[in-house]
């Protein structure tokens, strides 16, 4: 994942209300600030790294126009290229909090204050949020080191590269059984390694799996991913006889579950019970001026969705915007 140095502001910005500030710089925020510039909005993207959970994707096979697939960094490398060329530069911090101030939700015009990590303020007239939501990890030796090397967290993204070749799916859950059914369908040698005897997942998927035939390996965890320059095998321990053995693999696939990076807009509260934001049609949340895109919708997590949730996003704020401005014209 990118992680650069951050974008000095001028005196001049530092007082500045901006019409859209964009909180992520994964493919929901670089499709929402494309849009916002074309529409002619004062435009920046405040993320602390770069791409998201599409830079650490090996090869992206799915998305319209690349056949031939294309790394995650270097789509992420493109559409940042993208915003540049239209003037949109990124603040590379944390945000803290954003807070509304001179606000009336439901006449407006709305101004937002994002407070960040580093102690730095900017001020818009609307956000967009577009924070993503990570895979949770097993923290285990081997995992980030081969994250985007045989470990992934997408099997919609990952799994035809592994046609033929073996690997473990990690979790019970449905998007667990879900993606080794997925797995399975496409000529993956899947098994499946799951922490309890039961599973979690709805029953109709339990019957699927059981009928598709795929190995499971349940009551065991695995403890270590080894490889050198890709995966090579996995290390399993039984959690009932603390049995340990080595199982060689191709791909890890771990499925246990997401974490919305919301904290810093919970005290709005426009996230749900899991720490989604739940949007309308229009990428709306229940603030006024404050829309969302991308994975922290919790919607079908794919980067197509999120490039159009980010563009329906913009074109929210701008009429958000238009219609503040033609009400203070009145």
């Amino acid at each position: 994942m990118f992680s650069l140095t951050g974008f000095s502001r001028s005196k001049e910005e530092e007082g500045k209300v901006w019409d859209v500030l964009i909180i992520g710089a994964g493919p929901a925020g670089f499709t929402a600030a494309i849009y916002a510039a074309r529409f002619g909005l004062e435009t920046r993207i405040i993320s602390r790294d770069l791409g998201g959970n599409m830079a650490l994707t090996d090869i992206i096979e799915n998305y319209p126009g690349f056949p031939d697939g294309i790394s995650g960094s270097e789509l992420t490398a493109r559409m940042h290229e993208h915003v540049k060329r239209l003037g949109v530069e990124v603040i590379f911090d944390d945000v803290e909090r954003i807070d509304p101030t001179e606000c009336a939700y439901y006449e407006g015009p709305c101004k937002f204050v994002v407070r960040t990590k580093n102690g730095r303020e900017y001020k818009a007239k609307s956000i967009i949020i577009a924070v993503g939501a990570t895979p949770r990890k097993l923290h285990i030796p081997g995992e980030e080191e081969l994250t985007g090397r045989g470990v992934s967290y997408c099997a919609t993204c990952d799994g035809p590269l592994f046609k033929g070749k073996k690997v473990i799916v990690v979790g019970g859950g449905n998007t667990a059984l879900q993606e080794a059914l997925y797995l399975k369908s496409i000529g993956v040698d899947v098994t499946l390694v799951h922490r309890r005897d039961k599973f979690r997942a709805d029953k109709i998927l339990q019957d699927r799996f059981r009928n598709a035939n795929i190995p499971a390996i349940l009551n065991t965890i695995v403890t270590e991913i080894k490889g050198k320059n890709r995966v090579e095998a996995v290390k399993l321990r039984n959690r009932i006889t603390g049995e340990e053995k080595e199982m060689a693999v191709d791909g890890v696939f771990i499925f246990i579950g997401y974490e919305p990076k919301t904290d810093f807009v919970k005290h709005l509260g426009i996230t749900d019970e899991y720490g989604y934001i739940p949007v309308d049609m229009h990428m709306r949340t229940k603030v006024k001026g404050i829309f969302a895109a991308g994975d922290i919708t919790n919607i079908f997590k794919q980067i197509a969705v999120a490039v159009g949730q980010g563009a329906i996003a913009a074109n929210s704020a701008k009429e958000l915007l238009e219609e503040w401005n033609s009400k203070v014209m009145e």
